[in-house]
């Protein structure tokens, strides 16, 4: 005969196997009796198809059960979506492991919370409920918008004040220059080959954000690991987005093909042929608290607490004094430098600070494009050279041309980039040789890029240049020069 619809487990036996899944599954049995004392709760982190947070009250003999994708709001007023699901038996209470992966619900769970609640209403739109557990104190409200949807919001104020956490916060910029004459008071960090980016943890999910305020989320689709990593710990962290070579050094050129990419569906594709890695090296907030007026040490310790590790994300080591074998280290790895930061320095977001210092070993430097020439023989029809500029007094001064370092898929976007920004004279204060201006296309100058080159000149001309891309994080702006 069919089992009879009235047990409220039903629903939650027909979807497990005991045979197949390590939840769990009690048979057909009466229901216990109503607890006369304090009811218990239970919140589970699910790493399934999707991160989640299970939150589970004991209420009549099962545990009426909300998926909660952001996990349950730790402040006040925050609302976030909880979705209705079946009725767990009250053993689930004790449940943590992993179901396998095509299970129903395959993947691993852990206890985040445990503990005890009262209750003040229960209706089929509305439950109110105040929670005893180690993480989860205070009165929260689940309201039913329509459907399995409802909403789930703290009432009171949390106990320990908390900050709530920032939807902006722009990177500290370092200053270049040498290695400082005294270590003392000094750590260092090897200088990564990628592009600057912050990344706000919030519920497990991760919104990325360049140095000039642009969402490259979608860019990325390998790094929302960095979100499950932290599960229901809020952050906002600092580091550099690298790809690597086939001999695991960083690589500018790779991580080009990765970063103009807008298009979910390729972005995916690409994060299987050219991985990147984000490497951290700053925490900003974390947990409910800005850390921005900490020290430096401080902020690593803390950061190094968080234990983050993966196939695409890392926490690179950092060291106290010797500057000098830190800088030799890096040139023997073939990385591009080091950073020298004061140890009892605080985070000052979007300056420029000489608490920071970047030394580099190859000499790179970030440039305007302000037009370009036409090229001959082989490029013929296309772009030759580009025509650089650099921020001075009264505006922008030519820095030279750069003709060597483009791949055709490189000048195919520039020609792409470049066609709506053209104009009719040079965007510049001061004079350009006769001899590079004649052939010269001039453009609005709003595209950034970097070269590497060799030496300035006595008239302030980039030597030796050399295309290593554009730099769509950063604004025409934000460019300096280096010395």
């Amino acid at each position: 005969m069919p089992p009879s619809p009235t047990d409220p487990l039903d629903t939650y036996r027909s979807k497990r196997d005991a045979a197949r899944t390590p939840e769990p599954v009690p048979g057909r049995a009466a229901l216990p009796a109503p607890a006369s004392g304090a009811l218990s709760f239970v919140v589970q982190e699910h790493h399934a198809r999707a991160l989640h947070w299970d939150f589970r009250l004991e209420r009549d003999g099962v545990l009426v059960s909300w998926a909660v994708p952001k996990g349950l709001p730790l402040d006040r007023g925050t609302r976030r979506l909880a979705l209705r699901t079946e009725d767990h038996p009250l053993e689930y209470a004790a449940f943590a492991g992993t179901i396998p992966e095509r299970e129903y619900g395959g993947g691993q769970v852990t206890i985040w919370d445990r503990g005890t609640y009262a209750c003040t209403k229960w209706s089929d739109t509305e439950v109110l409920v105040d929670l005893s557990g180690s993480r989860l104190r205070g009165r929260y409200v689940l309201v039913r918008t329509g459907g399995k949807n409802w909403i789930v919001q703290r009432l009171d104020e949390p106990a320990e004040p908390r900050d709530a956490l920032p939807t902006l916060l722009r990177p500290m910029l370092a200053v270049p220059g040498a290695l400082p004459a005294d270590d003392a008071g000094w750590g260092y960090e090897f200088k990564w080959d990628g592009v600057r980016v912050v990344c706000y943890v919030d519920g497990g999910r991760i919104r990325l954000m360049s140095r000039n305020d642009r969402d490259v989320t979608v860019s990325y689709p390998e790094l929302h690991h960095v979100g499950e990593a932290l599960g229901s710990t809020g952050a906002v962290l600092d580091g550099e987005v690298v790809a690597f070579d086939h001999e695991g050094r960083p690589s500018f050129s790779r991580l080009q093909q990765r970063m103009h990419v807008v298009d979910p569906a390729k972005a995916r594709r690409l994060s299987a042929d050219v991985p990147v890695a984000f490497l951290v090296f700053d925490v900003m907030f974390l947990d409910g608290m800005l850390t921005t007026g900490r020290p430096y040490r401080e902020r690593r310790r803390l950061l190094d607490g968080l234990d983050l590790g993966g196939p695409h994300m890392a926490v690179p080591p950092w060291y106290e004094g010797g500057g000098a074998e830190v800088m030799l280290a890096a040139r023997d790895q073939r990385l591009e430098g080091v950073v020298a930061k004061r140890i009892e320095s605080t985070y000052q977001p979007g300056r420029r600070s000489r608490d920071w210092v970047k030394v580099k070993i190859v000499r790179t430097q970030e440039v305007v494009v302000v037009g370009w020439a036409p090229g001959k023989g082989r490029r013929g029809g296309t772009i030759g050279a580009l025509l650089l500029a650099l921020p001075g007094p009264g505006g922008l001064h030519y820095a030279g041309r750069v003709g060597t370092g483009f791949t055709d898929a490189t000048l195919t976007h520039l020609a792409e980039q470049l066609a709506p920004l053209g104009r009719t004279g040079p965007p510049l204060a001061g004079a350009v040789p006769r001899a590079q201006a004649v052939d010269a296309h001039w453009v609005e100058p709003r595209l950034v890029g970097e070269v590497a080159f060799s030496q300035w000149t006595a008239d302030d001309r980039l030597r030796h240049p050399s295309w290593r891309g554009l730099r769509p994080d950063k604004d025409a702006a934000d460019v300096v020069r280096e010395h």
